[in-house]
């Protein structure tokens, strides 16, 4: 096991200082399979489909060593891995083990905010166990999770959500990273703007267009340099590469988005074999909506086409959506500006969101995952 505590322990400051813990199991899926099937450990494995039309869901770090990676088209894993081995996604498996490791974190915090089944943030600011110091309970916590899962965790320590996250980052698999107050501008810094959790790929790619290549490089820019490049997100980026995020760790966290997707086996090509996808995509989602009591205003969706170009297309309407053939409608209404296509679709995917009665807090704004239902 690797414990790294690279910088200073917990120090205390005058004023209050949270202490925040983020944990992210390693290689969630490919581990629980490993787990249960000794015949694949130590070896690489890939969740997910085999066929042509498959993708990886997830890889083993067997398999990442020669760069299969989530999302990647199976045929493409393959042909980097020839020895990969494909298996089917178990997911009630994976929320079997996930329900495990929210109860031991409830154990150790009262705030905890999920992300998915395999991470969570924890504010142990209050010290429930009373062990003193955010480092030991990490510790403690990365120890039940192997004795009573089987499955190693790495942990990242720190004073905010955005530097925790990216030190559970550092030291993996099954490793410990802390980051003491005091520390986190001098951290974020030395790191490539690529590690930045809320930064994506298209956005990277303009930074290091503009010189912006690590996380020094974006604290060298003032607040008129970032809004003349990034509009609305110059404040957030002026903060980050300081190493400062004020979010909360919220245990209930509103509800942003919900939605569902399908890869086809075959390539979709007619105006009828799509808009049909769409009715079934858009029936799960309603069924999910309907459950969660949830209405929205926005309709999202997502094609993917047979060379892998993906598009997002979304339509607000005034009132929130009431019944499923009012989801549909609007489905409809973005897709019909896109048929008939040139190429196939391979996959479908349709999202709801600004549900009623949304409101974002300015210190918890930040950018979210899609709550999504995937349809093999």
């Amino acid at each position: 096991m690797k414990d790294v505590v690279d910088l200073a322990p917990d120090t205390p400051t005058d004023a209050p200082v949270r202490k925040i813990i983020h944990v992210d199991m390693d290689a969630f899926y490919a581990s629980v399979e490993q787990r249960d099937d000794p015949a694949l450990r130590g070896k690489p494995v890939a969740v997910g489909g085999s066929s042509r039309r498959g993708v990886v869901a997830a890889a083993s770090y067997e398999a990442r060593k020669f760069g299969v990676r989530s999302a990647m088209p199976s045929i493409t894993a393959k042909r980097q891995c020839p020895e990969l081995i494909f298996v089917p996604p178990r997911f009630d498996a994976y929320r079997e083990v996930s329900h495990q490791i929210r109860a031991i974190f409830h154990d150790y915090a009262d705030e905890v905010e999920p992300l998915s089944l395999d991470e969570a943030y924890l504010d142990v600011s209050a010290d429930k166990t009373g062990l003193g110091s955010a480092t030991a309970t990490a510790k403690l916590i990365r120890r039940r999770i192997r004795d009573e899962t089987g499955l190693t965790a790495s942990a990242g320590v720190s004073y905010n959500k955005f530097i925790a996250k990216l030190a559970s980052d550092q030291n993996k698999p099954n490793g410990l990273t802390v980051i003491p107050p005091g520390k986190g501008a001098e951290f974020v810094q030395t790191l490539s703007i690529r590690r930045f959790h809320g930064i994506g790929p298209v956005t990277s790619a303009k930074m290091e267009g503009l010189g912006v290549f690590s996380g020094a490089d974006l604290a060298g820019k003032d607040p008129l340099w970032l809004a003349e490049n990034f509009g609305n997100s110059a404040e957030w980026l002026f903060n980050l590469a300081r190493g400062i995020d004020h979010r909360r760790v919220k245990s209930h966290r509103p509800l942003k988005s919900l939605g569902g997707e399908r890869t086809f086996f075959n390539d979709l090509i007619t105006d009828t074999e799509i808009r049909e996808a769409l009715a079934h995509v858009c029936t799960v989602v309603w069924d999910r909506a309907a459950k969660k009591g949830a209405r929205g205003r926005t309709v999202t969706l997502k094609l993917r086409y047979a060379d892998f170009k993906t598009i997002t297309r979304a339509k607000s309407v005034p009132a929130p959506i009431l019944d499923g053939a009012s989801l549909l409608a609007a489905g409809e209404a973005i897709l019909a500006l896109l048929l008939p296509t040139e190429q196939g679709i391979r996959l479908l995917g349709l999202t709801l969101s600004k549900f009623e009665g949304e409101e974002e807090d300015a210190a918890d704004a930040s950018p979210t995952s899609t709550d999504l239902l995937s349809l093999i």
